[in-house]
């Protein structure tokens, strides 16, 4: 199976790179950016095109929100013209008041924000004009790289001494980039062997949490370990931000579909965060190898 996956440097795309490393029955063409011309697609003619979301829409500038959604509108057309399939992941965010259940795939998301709007506007578009497609959507996604990785940037905002600031009342599932790689890839062959199961599924990590709970849970694991390791190292701290002082804000996402047609069960992503702790730890042991090494004498 031949995959063509945009921005390459998406921590999302990072991990399917990595994925795909560790298989035999799956290429990958990876493209830098989000621009896509017909005559590309035509050059490749990928099994699939997978487009990595945007996170945290709602942060976002109003600029990149319209022109990450102009770009997948473009590469929809492109797709339909060549008789592609599309995979576009999306963020949870576009359920932007939450609900009090879990988020079933049937409910269309009804956003306030302008700039989420306008993502819904492309999923409706996908779904009226591109019959194979996948419209994944992910809780927050965590990664150790790229860019959107969110475990990441929460690990070095920690060694800085920086404080982490997060809601306590926002609740949802924090989603592992490296398990969405392989639920990705294991989906896709399946349409690819006639599985013909097209449409919106959900994909998230199991264990519903506070945003606050989730970064004081890390700082929690990264100080164990480095405690653990000997290091003395004196890690910024975690403060709770409330805004939704009524009741939380729920957004957890139902994930039953994507296990009963493809078999996917999601990861708890506890074990996600503290495998790669020990990864991060083991990276920071070359690191330091590295810079122990003086020249010869």
């Amino acid at each position: 199976m031949k995959l063509l996956i945009l921005d390459a440097g998406h921590c999302l795309s990072l991990a399917l790179a990595r994925e795909a490393n560790r298989r035999s029955d799956v290429e990958l063409v990876i493209e830098p950016g989000l621009a896509l011309s017909p005559a590309r697609l035509a050059e490749v003619r990928p099994d699939a095109l997978v487009i990595p979301p945007l996170s945290w829409p709602l942060a976002a500038d109003p600029a990149a929100v319209t022109a990450h959604a102009e770009a997948v509108e473009a590469c929809m057309a492109a797709c339909r013209a060549e008789g592609v399939p599309l995979a576009w992941c999306v963020s949870d965010q576009l359920y932007e008041d939450g609900f009090e259940s879990p988020i079933d795939e049937h409910v269309i998301p009804e956003p306030r924000d302008d700039g989420l709007r306008r993502l819904v506007a492309t999923g409706d578009r996908v779904r009226a004009e591109l019959p194979r497609h996948l419209i994944v959507r992910l809780g927050p996604l965590f990664a150790l790289e790229g860019s959107h990785a969110w475990l990441g940037e929460l690990l070095d905002t920690l060694v800085d001494g920086g404080d982490l600031r997060a809601e306590a009342d926002v609740v949802f599932c924090p989603t592992s980039a490296d398990a969405v790689a392989m639920a990705l890839i294991g989906m896709l062959q399946q349409q690819g062997c006639g599985a013909d199961a097209w449409g919106s599924y959900h994909l998230a990590g199991t264990e519903p949490v506070s945003a606050y709970t989730f970064v004081s849970m890390v700082r929690t694991q990264l100080a164990t370990r480095l405690e653990g390791r000997g290091e003395e190292v004196v890690l910024g701290g975690a403060k709770a931000l409330s805004h939704h002082h009524d009741q939380p804000l729920r957004r957890v996402l139902n994930c039953r579909r994507v296990l009963d047609v493809f078999g996917v069960h999601q990861k708890p992503w506890r074990l996600e965060v503290g495998r790669m702790l020990d990864a991060w730890c083991l990276a920071r042991d070359d690191d330091a190898g590295v810079a122990g090494e003086g020249p010869a004498t």
